[in-house]
């Protein structure tokens, strides 16, 4: 099983949104309302080069979003499609986007998550992160993290 990132252009626009859908779509009751990546502007993240499509084994399976800030790269967001997920995929991504960082000599990875995934609160610390902050941000509550590389 082999996993890749190769940048996302506008043809991937619509599997892009339906796997947001698809894999934020459990969070809506809990949540109360849609997650972000269900609402994001995909399409002007793509044209700005912040989406990447996670390919595995030639099946598209998954899109992330990152970019780089002062000293940091910020991932926005990954999803990986429900069949696929459970697989250590995600895992995988982080470890590519760790190593591209750390290439370009940048500090840290930072993000955060709504306070109502309490799997993504879990699976984060043991990927190395800490939580730094939790505050409200365009109706969301959010928990910031982040991982020194």
């Amino acid at each position: 099983m082999t996993l890749e990132l190769r940048p996302a252009d506008i043809s991937d626009l619509e599997f892009v949104k339906d796997c947001a859908v698809c894999a934020y779509e459990l969070y809506v009751e809990r949540i109360g309302k849609k997650p972000a990546p269900m609402v994001a502007d995909f399409k002007n993240q793509i044209k700005d080069n912040q989406v990447e499509i996670i390919v595995c084994s030639n099946d598209s399976v998954g899109y992330c979003v990152s970019f780089e800030t002062a000293n940091s790269l910020f991932i926005e967001n990954i999803a990986i499609l429900p069949m696929h997920q459970g697989k250590g995929l995600a895992s995988e991504v982080f470890a590519i986007l760790e190593n591209r960082a750390r290439s370009k000599g940048l500090q840290s990875l930072t993000l955060y998550t709504n306070e109502k995934m309490h799997e993504n609160l879990m699976l984060y610390p043991k990927l190395g992160f800490v939580e730094t902050q939790r505050k409200e941000e365009y109706g969301f509550r959010r928990v910031f993290f982040e991982k020194q590389i």
